[in-house]
């Protein structure tokens, strides 16, 4: 029997919320399969720092270190909750942009998928939808303006003034390339390129080595695209997109604004790949308006279980009937009230109920040989 480490950063807000119905989910699978895990619970994020002031500490450090993967929730607090903190420690500064260096996760990979059971959260029309979205925006996560050089000060003038310095070189770009190229070789062997290389010289090196790198693989179609006509085309056209790939910002921005065309991004787990470890989220946030009433929906913290079962474990059959479980919750007609309004047709249920009923759903699938 195969045994893995996972550390659990509940993190803020909502997390624990859902946290707790991807552990229900990692329970049956062990049940389910020759494998055991190990939960290794740590403090990240907000709460980390209100209880030994490092958002990122030392006994949290040393449990993700050996841990065979990272499984971690949502984190952040309210604009004015933040300013509690110091802005060097605040959760994304002082945890998330350290977590991403320390294991040097240089490849975020986000699923926007909406099958025909999730159609009705879109607010895009449905002759636009069509028989449904399913792309993957891959996106560099260690580089790029959010890791370069920041200073802030006051000029001689008495300005006050920052400086931020958007850096890459031809390695950080060309490994990342390299992971949406495999990709786009297992899917439709298309890829689009997302830039800003009529502005910006970062661009103008990365389209540089895109080329290079696409003589590899000259099975795939490459389409280049500004990132501003990229963010129009993913709401006029969603479905000409298949594989796209983008340096840190730009996958910040549009991967947030997919999650606004299939409703939420509380339907956007991702996976967060190093060369030697990984972690898997939800792209949303940790909605501290919500937390603590039950209401959330869990389907992207569950969703990033089963990438992590894929991904980091080999479990892809494995993988496939967990998203299907979910799947057959939203086809069965229910839903969250964060995602659904009451006027929706669909019955509420609260997170527990939703992922009771995940588990429920996987309970009942066959068993799969990995």
């Amino acid at each position: 029997m195969t045994n893995y480490k996972i550390a659990l950063l509940a993190g803020d807000g909502i997390g624990p919320e859902v946290m707790k119905e991807a552990v229900k989910v990692l329970e049956l699978v062990q049940q389910r399969n020759d494998v055991t895990f190990e939960l290794m619970p740590a403090l990240f994020g907000a709460s980390a720092y209100f209880d030994c002031g490092n958002p990122f500490p030392d006994e949290t450090i040393a449990i993700c270190d050996q841990a065979d993967a990272i499984l971690k929730g949502t984190i952040g607090l309210s604009h004015e909750e933040s300013k509690n903190i110091p802005i060097e420690l605040q959760p994304e500064r002082g945890a998330l942009l350290p977590l991403r260096k320390r294991y040097n996760t240089y490849a975020n990979f986000r699923p926007v998928y909406l099958p025909k059971e999730l159609i009705h959260f879109s607010p895009l029309k449905p002759e636009i939808i069509g028989d449904g979205i399913d792309i993957i925006m891959v996106r560099e996560l260690v580089g790029g303006l959010y890791f370069g050089h920041k200073e802030m000060g006051i000029t001689d003038e008495g300005l006050r003034y920052v400086h931020e310095t958007l850096e890459y070189d031809e390695d950080q770009i060309r490994r990342v390339l390299h992971e949406a190229f495999k990709l786009a070789m297992l899917r439709k062997k298309v890829l689009h390129n997302i830039h800003k290389s009529n502005v910006l010289k970062s661009s103008v090196l990365w389209n540089e080595v895109l080329e290079e790198v696409a003589v590899e693989y000259p099975e795939v179609e490459v389409l280049h695209q500004l990132v501003d006509s990229a963010a129009t085309q993913l709401c006029l056209n969603p479905a000409q997109f298949d594989v796209m790939v983008m340096e840190n910002m730009f996958g910040d921005i549009l991967s947030d604004q997919a999650g606004g065309i299939l409703g939420s991004l509380g339907l956007m787990p991702s996976a967060c790949i190093g060369p030697d470890k990984a972690y898997y989220e939800p792209s949303h946030g940790s909605a501290p308006d919500i937390a603590g009433q039950n209401i959330a929906n869990p389907y992207s913290m569950i969703g990033s279980v089963a990438m992590m079962l894929e991904n980091s474990f080999d479990m892809k059959e494995e993988a496939n009937n967990v998203w299907n479980a979910m799947k057959g919750v939203f086809g069965d007609g229910f839903s969250t009230p964060d995602l659904s309004k009451p006027d929706s047709g669909v019955t509420m249920i609260s997170t527990d109920a939703f992922g009771d009923k995940v588990v429920e759903k996987l309970r009942n699938m066959p068993r799969v040989s990995q």
